[in-house]
């Protein structure tokens, strides 16, 4: 049979690799930078783009998206290449999908920061980078999937059905959750609200781990591991199993981030049985990948690669058994809105997608290099010195998400909370603050290590260029199965019927969780008492969003007696029906804000915002001296967004928008009387108005100017249920 030569295409790998090594630094640094925020919270005071509400969102998506994600192309694109024996389908399709992922990039780097967000973890960017994610998204399947059509191997190996059930997955899940109704070029709000918000939103947020965090990097370490260790894998009936079961059953669990929510019983307890469920096929894929390895531990000792491979399998392994564990409800009532969960993302993040992604680099750019590492013990230096790292980042965050669960629950024998003062717990804990940065910078160096390793061993070794390689032509046998052929052999040569089947098994746990929730009304009941936001707070609204506000204030009461008696009646799902998006939060690093309006009065919120230290003492909120900023809100937007509102089904009338800015300068003019209740305040307004003056400059009212308007959304909330919340 005459053979055909072609070339790899080793430059597109390179690019990709690139960028994940730079974008792995800007993401640990970020991430470095707000865990050094918790012990100096005003360390970038008056500085809005470097505060950390914003710069969290940023951390997430530099490390998801830029620094895994182009890890994840750069071995996608190596391996399918070679397991098809086929150049990638089309040169410029790899070259736009490179460059076009990475201006989503450099667009997140930028909007966020200035607070163009949506809020929703995961999935913050606005709604013109959500569309370039998906446009960009389809180029990338588009040129797999014609890559997989012109192969020269004749059946699909294991880790490609990983890469087309990620490709599938991800466009679903994008896509039904960032529908959002655009406002302005830069502020869209989601279609969906409260509790239906809330659901769409962990079936996405849980199925963005599993799909682009998990399935793509298990299809990379059924490719590189066996690679590597130069074994088959372990069990081919084994991978099999863990495929379909993994990708049917994940699908189902986004719910258990919603436990003892508003969100109705029925799904939460889905959720929770489908999470429970899958520790049997991810632990499939952990032994699979881990025994893959049989006969080569005495190379695994001396190999780094090796090394990064075993803790990221092992890595997977506690993650995907602690987060099944996670979810059942008696341990969630203790995890939940702790450090542990932080904790738990953690060591999926450093140890499963860092460790799996290092040693691929490691394999990766000697080969096509054509020489040899320029230091293994610099390698060696980097696994232990990215061990310890984790290990000092997770102990300790462990440590506090159980003291947080433990302080929060404790009463005295009087009935009282022995610890009513949220602050109390936050004090206890900084320590493991400070040990969590520690651990921390050690992952960082150690990420410096590899950039030195990598410079040198590209400066010593050859360029990198497309790769010569040659196979037979595919011959054509049609599609009926040949006699004696099993059905999944059958399968792994026909790639169109696989994706329809991998997206049938994924699209059936979304419509029968997702479709009731959105579609029956009766599942969340309204609650005549509870109203739209007038146009003030709604405008306070969108500033404690663009604050990054819910990155550590959440707005949902649980039924437990210790979170009744700090906060008040537990949420209820008609609270939330006019909240476009929902801001139910997935951490306490502050007390919840659900029932916050009416507790303190307008003065406290003003000086607590301009300085927390000096209202809370031990603190570790910073300051948002910038909403004081002598210069007025823009309410440019103001019509529209309520004129949006109405759109999406919030009951504003034609008097209310037509009157919207009158309304909003009164209820301002309120708390501006409101705060001239403090001496202190009337007489720092006065001197602010004539250094104005002296200067020349047009002196803006306060109650022009943002702070005000959060003051007013804060206090708002909570007020439509009539409860007693006690200081």
């Amino acid at each position: 049979m005459e053979l055909q030569q072609f070339y790899y295409d080793n430059k597109i790998v390179k690019k990709f690799i690139y960028a994940t090594i730079v974008f792995g630094v800007v993401g640990m640094l970020v991430g470095l930078l707000l865990a050094l925020m918790f012990l100096f919270p005003n360390m970038t005071e008056g500085i809005s783009w470097l505060s950390f509400g914003r710069l969290r969102p940023l951390h997430t998506n530099a490390v998801i998206f830029a620094f895994v994600g182009n890890a994840m192309f750069a071995g996608i694109y190596y391996s399918l290449q070679r397991l098809l024996k086929a150049r990638m389908f089309n040169d410029f399709l790899s070259n736009l999908h490179f460059w076009g992922w990475q201006l989503i990039i450099v667009a997140a780097a930028i909007s966020l920061p200035l607070g163009y967000s949506t809020s929703k973890e995961y999935a913050e960017l606005e709604w013109p980078v959500d569309i370039a994610i998906a446009l960009i998204w389809v180029v990338f399947g588009i040129n797999m999937i014609g890559t997989i059509l012109k192969r020269r191997e004749r059946h699909l190996y294991v880790a490609i059905w990983f890469y087309i059930a990620t490709f599938v997955t991800v466009a679903v899940l994008h896509i039904f959750n960032s529908l959002e109704l655009p406002v302005s070029a830069l502020k869209s709000y989601s279609v969906y609200a409260g509790v239906q918000d809330a659901l769409v939103q962990w079936w996405y947020g849980h199925n963005a781990v599993a799909f682009f965090l998990t399935t793509p990097f298990l299809g990379l370490m059924y490719y590189f591991v066996p690679k590597v260790a130069n074994r088959p894998v372990y069990s081919y009936r084994l991978s099999i199993v863990h495929f379909w079961s993994l990708i049917f059953i994940y699908i189902w669990a986004g719910p258990h981030h919603l436990l003892y929510s508003a969100l109705p019983t029925w799904a939460q307890n889905l959720g929770v049985v489908f999470s429970i469920m899958l520790i049997a096929p991810s632990w499939g894929g952990m032994i699979n990948g881990l025994l893959t390895l049989r006969g080569v531990w005495d190379k695994v000792r001396t190999e780094p690669v090796l090394k990064f491979f075993v803790v990221a399998i092992t890595g997977y392994g506690m993650a995907t058994f602690e987060g099944p564990m996670l979810s059942l409800k008696n341990v969630n009532a203790i995890a939940h809105y702790t450090d542990w969960i932080i904790a738990h993302v953690h060591v999926g993040a450093l140890a499963w997608n860092g460790f799996m992604a290092f040693g691929m680099i490691y394999w990766l750019i000697p080969r096509m290099t054509k020489g040899t590492l320029f230091s293994t013990k610099l390698a060696n230096f980097h696994f232990w010195i990215g061990t310890l790292g984790i290990i000092l980042y997770t102990l300790p965050m462990y440590v506090a998400g159980f003291t947080q669960a433990s302080m929060w629950k404790q009463f005295n024998p009087d009935g009282t909370l022995m610890y009513g003062n949220f602050l109390e717990t936050v004090k206890e804990i900084m320590p493991m603050y400070a040990m969590r940065a520690v651990g921390g910078t050690l992952y960082l160096i150690g990420m410096f290590v590899l950039v030195y390793n990598i410079i040198q061993t590209v400066r010593s070794n050859a360029k990198i260029e497309d790769e010569l390689a040659e196979a037979p032509e595919l011959q054509k046998i049609g599609n009926a199965r040949i006699k004696g052929e099993k059905y999944h052999t059958w399968l792994e040569r026909r790639p169109i019927q696989l994706t329809i089947f991998a997206l049938v098994a994924i699209l059936i746990g979304g419509i029968v969780q997702v479709v009731p929730t959105i579609m029956i009304k009766s599942n969340i009941p309204t609650i005549a008492s509870v109203k739209p936001y007038s146009p003030l707070e709604l405008e306070g609204r969108d500033l404690y969003i663009r604050e990054g506000c819910v990155g550590c204030h959440s707005q949902s009461v649980r039924p437990f007696r210790s979170e009744v008696e700090r906060y008040g009646p537990q949420s209820k799902a008609g609270e939330f029906v006019y909240d476009h998006p929902f801001l139910w939060g997935s951490k306490r690093t502050g007390p919840d804000l659900l029932r916050e309006g009416g507790k303190y009065n307008d003065n406290w919120h003003f000086n607590h915002f301009w300085s927390p230290q000096n209202i809370s003492t031990g603190s570790i909120m910073p300051s948002y001296r910038w909403l004081f900023d002598n210069k007025p809100m823009d309410l440019s937007l103001t019509e529209k967004k309520m004129k949006a509102m109405v759109t999406l089904g919030v009951p504003y009338t034609d008097s209310q928008i037509a009157n919207g800015l009158k309304d909003l300068r009164a209820q301002a003019l309120k708390i501006e009387e409101s705060l001239k209740n403090d001496p202190d305040f009337v007489k720092s307004y006065d001197e602010s108005r004539k250094k104005a003056a002296a200067k020349g400059e047009v002196f803006v009212p306060m109650n022009e100017r943002e702070i005000v308007a959060l003051i007013a959304y804060v206090q708002r909330l909570g007020t439509d249920i009539k409860v007693n919340v006690k200081k």
